[in-house]
């Protein structure tokens, strides 16, 4: 099967099908390792630990890829998912929106426009 480690540039180009594919050839590697340690001396220590690494690597790529395929289907819709929502801090996300925050009542705004700031014009003296 595969004898070395996967490298994740290799498998940007690859589709769904063969990553799939690609992972359950590890996996089984992998747990042909496994049983092989369990059986023998533990030789393979490091095989497994490159097994384990390439196995995590080729999820990451699934789901990376499926999460932009999500981006594009729910691109122009209203609301988002919460997984592919923007995630910044807890105080960012309860923030006012910019429309809300300038929001005023309607006392305000007459209060505003019959009782306007005072312009002050100060005479320079020379």
């Amino acid at each position: 099967m595969s004898t070395s480690k996967v490298k994740a540039g290799t498998l940007w180009s690859k589709n769904k099908d063969e990553l799939v594919k690609q992972l359950g050839e590890l996996k089984t590697e992998l747990g042909q390792l496994r049983i092989q340690k369990i059986a023998s001396s533990g030789t393979k220590l490091n095989r497994i630990h490159d097994l384990r690494k390439s196995i995590a690597r080729v999820l990451t790529v699934i789901n990376i890829k499926q999460r932009n395929q999500l981006r594009l289907f729910y691109k122009n819709k209203k609301y988002l998912p919460l997984n592919l929502r923007a995630k910044q801090t807890r105080a960012i996300r309860r923030r006012l929106s910019p429309e809300d925050a300038s929001a005023q009542l309607e006392k305000t705004k007459k209060r505003n426009s019959h009782f306007p700031q005072r312009k002050y014009a100060v005479k320079a003296s020379a």
